[in-house]
């Protein structure tokens, strides 16, 4: 009996601290700091940059419009931006709801300049909650303050949609690790465009391409297969499809690409010929916003090649499309 109450008494206890560590967390953390004092000036060259910015490079309308899954790449919805709504949860593999925010102005109307910095950067809300990295905010925040401003000068031009948005859940323990992600951010200048390499991985990294070309274990990208594809995507309905290898190796790679070819896969989308076919159940489909990438200017999609090219080669032959029958 005597042993069994110190177990009891053990067993509180680490409950006990396992409550304070939890009730820390989530009172203390996320800490990035308060939203910066900043005012933006709404010009219209900033809106282009950052229309440029959010259709073709870091593709903020991609997840934050609608995109109809019937058609190859899910095109945006007409009469759709920035509306939000669109749900990422257990059935494509995440720890919870995720839900993206209505970024017009009827939605984001009453952030200030500073608090749409904050959260673009940092993942952080206005009322201090962190958002899940389905948005790669880690990213965002290596970029030039410029580009974010233009961006957030882009979102305040859109048309008001009025589209209440549910509240994003995540599971437990995500719940609680959510609360350490978000760091501060580390915003760099925007290189010049004769430094090729240098441009192309500033774009590289603003267009998170690592993210989705890089396979992850429990959450963590495994570095080792760094940019060489096999990141799995469930996608209901259709099956698993699987992001392609972009390192320079010859065989599973991008190595035996020329410039030419790879900026003509990209192109082929933007051809005024060229409308997405419809898809049906067990169709190859792809998460890839072909047409949004396909409308990156000729000078950055050749940057992006060179340096993907400067990378190491890593031979990882992927399996790109597993359809929903036969899993």
């Amino acid at each position: 009996m005597k042993i069994l109450k110190i177990l009891g008494i053990i067993a509180a206890g680490i409950i006990l601290l396992a409550l304070f560590g939890i009730t820390f967390i989530k009172t203390t953390m996320p800490d990035v700091g308060p939203p910066p004092t900043v005012s933006i000036e709404v010009t219209p060259e900033r809106i282009a940059r950052g229309a440029y910015l959010a259709h073709s490079v870091t593709v903020c309308m991609d997840c934050h419009s609608t995109r109809d899954w019937s058609k190859f790449s899910g095109p945006l919805v007409p009469g759709t931006l920035g509306k939000g709504g669109e749900v990422f949860n257990q059935d494509f593999g995440f720890p919870g709801t995720f839900i993206s925010k209505n970024i017009t102005p009827a939605g984001v109307g009453e952030w200030t300049d500073g608090e749409l910095y904050r959260l673009i950067t940092t993942g952080v809300t206005r009322t201090e909650d962190p958002i899940f990295p389905v948005m790669p905010y880690y990213k965002y925040g290596q970029m030039a303050d410029e580009d974010i401003y233009s961006i957030i000068a882009y979102i305040r031009s859109l048309a008001p949609i009025q589209n209440e948005v549910a509240p994003s859940a995540a599971d437990f323990p995500m719940s609680i690790i959510l609360h350490t992600i978000p760091k501060p951010g580390n915003p760099q200048p925007l290189p010049e465009k004769s430094d090729v390499l240098a441009y192309g991985a500033y774009m590289t990294s603003a267009a998170a391409c690592g993210d989705c070309h890089t396979p992850q274990d429990k959450g963590a990208p495994i570095m080792e297969l760094n940019f060489a594809g096999s990141f799995e995507f469930n996608m209901p309905g259709f099956g698993i499809v699987r992001s392609a290898n972009i390192t320079p190796d010859q065989k599973t790679g991008i190595g035996s690409w020329s410039e030419e070819f790879f900026v003509n896969r990209f192109k082929a989308y933007a051809d005024s010929s060229y409308v997405p076919h419809a898809v049906g159940e067990n169709d190859m489909q792809t998460v890839m916003p072909w047409m949004m990438y396909a409308t990156m200017q000729e000078e950055d999609l050749k940057a992006i090649y060179a340096y993907l090219r400067s990378l190491p080669a890593i031979e990882n032959q992927v399996v790109k499309f597993t359809p929903a029958s036969e899993l």
